[in-house]
């Protein structure tokens, strides 16, 4: 979990806050409320360790609600992360998805996350409204850590950018230059065919001043600054896909790898080639039963178990028996 280099220097209250504690320290004893027999029988010292591990290991996302995957940085960051991890491999095969499909896996790990979202995401790859097209999962996957990861930013730009568009003066704009209010009134009364984009010195002007009181997480004005001086206009989705390939902005957020290195994850390909071997070794007979056996039960075994079930295999393991490994997969 990331903290600020100078923690050491900041008060209790301010710790408290940066860090989310209280807020995880809550849900950790609504957890174990919840489940309290279940819990209590390994002791309530090993439960808040096993919930702060996880959560400092960014496993504590997995199968749970979307408000809570979404209540923090740090959350949204390990949900990014771990649907990273989990479907990688869709992205080494080189398999083209719909939108709806790329939602039904979010669902695996989120049952309740939402499909605007996803479509939110698609729009940025595709170019507002064409979002029954197929994605690669590269581009789908850092189109969405955009969306997702600065949600609350990306709703702000949008008005932004509806408001210049339209000719109106953004709220967000702290104090207007003159040259801006001049430039603005000019755009307001250009024809609609030369308005494909907005121009983007204002954009970028408007989108300073957003960042100057926004309480949210924003990408850094530098890159903002980066992208909107490459060109003289832009439109909404082109802004938001600069941000999304742009490598400064991904290492900032730290949930995925540089692009050159998205598909690459030596551990899981290791895991993936003994799983493939001990497949290979075993009779025809058996492989089939098995391949079987575990099509159902992966089935049985679905994501969307509850929280309940969820927490008592992993507290019933310390991380080294076939139950944990299972509860993995």
């Amino acid at each position: 979990m990331k903290m600020n280099t100078d923690r050491f220097s900041l008060t209790i209250d301010e710790y408290l806050a940066e860090t989310n504690v209280l807020l995880y320290l809550n849900d950790a004893v609504t957890q174990l409320l919840e489940h309290k027999e279940e819990y209590t029988q390994f002791g309530v010292v090993r439960y808040f360790a096993e919930y702060f591990t996880s959560v400092k290991n960014g496993n504590h996302v997995l199968f749970r609600e979307f408000s809570y995957i979404k209540v923090t940085p740090h959350n949204r960051e390990s949900f990014i992360h771990t649907f990273w991890k989990c479907f990688r491999q869709i992205g080494k095969n080189g398999d083209l998805l719909a939108m709806s499909e790329y939602s039904s896996l979010l669902q695996l790990l989120c049952p309740d996350f939402p499909t605007e979202m996803v479509q939110n995401a698609a729009r940025i790859v595709l170019i507002e409204d064409a979002t029954d097209c197929l994605m690669s999962f590269s581009d789908f996957i850092y189109a969405f850590q955009i969306q997702f990861y600065y949600e609350e930013f990306v709703e702000s730009v949008s008005v932004i950018y509806q408001d210049l568009l339209s000719g109106k003066s953004p709220n967000t704009v702290i104090v207007p230059t003159s040259t801006s209010v001049e430039q603005l009134s000019s755009a307001a009364s250009e024809e609609p065919d030369a308005q494909e984009g907005v121009d983007s010195s204002i954009f970028c002007e408007c989108i300073e001043g957003l960042c100057e009181r926004f309480k949210h997480k924003f990408p850094s004005t530098v890159a903002i600054k980066e992208i909107l001086e490459s060109s003289q206009r832009v439109s909404f989705y082109g802004f938001l896909m600069a941000l999304a390939k742009h490598e400064g902005v991904n290492q900032d957020i730290g949930a995925l790898p540089n692009k050159s290195d998205l598909l690459i994850d030596p551990e899981m390909d290791q895991e993936l080639e003994r799983l493939i071997a001990q497949v290979a070794i075993s009779p025809t007979s058996n492989s089939s039963s098995s391949a079987v056996g575990q099509k159902e039960m992966s089935k049985k075994a679905s994501p969307r178990k509850s929280l309940h079930q969820r927490k008592r295999i992993e507290m019933e393991s310390d991380g080294s028996t076939e139950e944990t490994d299972s509860s993995e997969n």
